[in-house]
């Protein structure tokens, strides 16, 4: 029997899968895939491992039977997944799908934004964490000027996509020029600001590189106190931004995995471009379902399985940061963000 309201152990529903269709990235930034471990000689998985795109719709289909609305396409970097306008396509025509989004660094967008749009994509949400060239180059590991992304941002206003902007915040890197950039996208897109994190095993991350959400507020503030900001209610339980809004009327978000977080509202499973579901992030392991679905197990057991695992869940690695040790975790270009 199908379950809409299926609970993990803290009660939380099922509501969101993030699927990522590769581990490649055309940019490789510090924080996600440092150029120095993914470099040219740097294996990245053969396209036999991948789950096609009908295998992806058969998983697709059997979340959204227990509760799943909204799909997000990760990587890597989505778009150089090739076809992906297809996948979309067919993930467009589940029924109960509400919504599917896509996260990019927005680099190829200028030539494939209608044909996504066309395709039943949403929303993207586009990564670009400086407009000062230099700081944006180094960041990105390759010297890419932001000005691409910029172009991939006014490709997708241009077909009707909904846009939202992604900004992580590292001390000592981009701070400094955080209020520049919202003030200069902010009539684009919501900005959203997010806090270092530790995700997967080669960032470099430790919390001195943090910058907490209350600061970036000030930052972002005429006055340097953030208090012409007004805290907004969320759009709906286990949103990820805490939204404000300035005193001109123009929104931002603020995600704070480190400072504040929020995984009693988490409603988020992940399944890696090699089909192995992942309950968490900051997650170790996850479970299987590449093999069984090439086994041959139907649709049933399918569901089975993954709602035997959502059951049984009780991961939340950010309220717990303190308290366990980091152990080796998936890396974010495996998960998506």
């Amino acid at each position: 029997m199908l379950n809409p309201m299926l609970l993990d152990q803290l009660g939380r529903p099922l509501r969101d899968l993030r699927i990522s269709v590769t581990d490649r990235c055309n940019l490789r930034c510090t924080y996600c895939m440092p150029a120095e471990i993914f470099g040219p000689d740097y294996a990245f998985l053969p396209r036999s491992e991948l789950l096609s795109f009908e295998e992806i719709e058969r998983l697709a289909r059997a979340f959204v039977a227990l509760g799943v609305q909204k799909l997000r396409l990760t990587g890597g970097e989505p778009t150089l997944r090739r076809g992906l306008p297809e996948l979309i396509a067919q993930l467009s025509r589940l029924d109960g799908v509400q919504d599917i989004a896509l996260t990019t660094n927005g680099l190829l967008l200028p030539r494939l934004a209608t044909d996504l749009k066309a395709a039943g994509l949403n929303r993207v949400t586009i990564s670009i964490d400086s407009l000062d060239p230099e700081v944006f180059g180094r960041m990105n590991g390759l010297g890419t000027h932001p000005q691409k992304v910029l172009d991939g941002i006014d490709a997708a206003l241009q077909v009707g996509l909904g846009v939202k902007i992604n900004t992580v915040v590292q001390r000592g890197v981009n701070e400094d020029g955080l209020r520049g950039l919202w003030l200069a996208l902010r009539e684009k897109a919501v900005v959203r600001f997010i806090e270092f994190m530790d995700v997967g095993n080669h960032n470099g991350w430790n919390l001195d590189g943090v910058v907490p959400s209350r600061e970036v507020l000030a930052r972002l503030s005429a006055d340097g106190t953030g208090a012409e900001f007004q805290a907004l209610n969320p759009h709906y339980p286990g949103e990820v931004a805490a939204r404000h809004r300035g005193a001109d009327g123009h929104e931002i978000g603020l995600i704070s995995s480190v400072s504040a977080p929020f995984c009693g509202d988490c409603t988020r499973a992940r399944l890696s471009a090699v089909g192995v579901l992942y309950t968490c992030l900051f997650a170790g392991a996850g479970t299987d379902l590449r093999a069984p679905l090439r086994a041959g197990t139907d649709d049933a057991a399918l569901r089975d399985l993954i709602a035997g695992v959502w059951a049984a869940r009780h991961d939340r690695y950010s309220e717990e940061r303190g308290e366990v040790t980091r152990g080796h975790k998936i890396e974010m270009s495996h998960i998506g963000g």
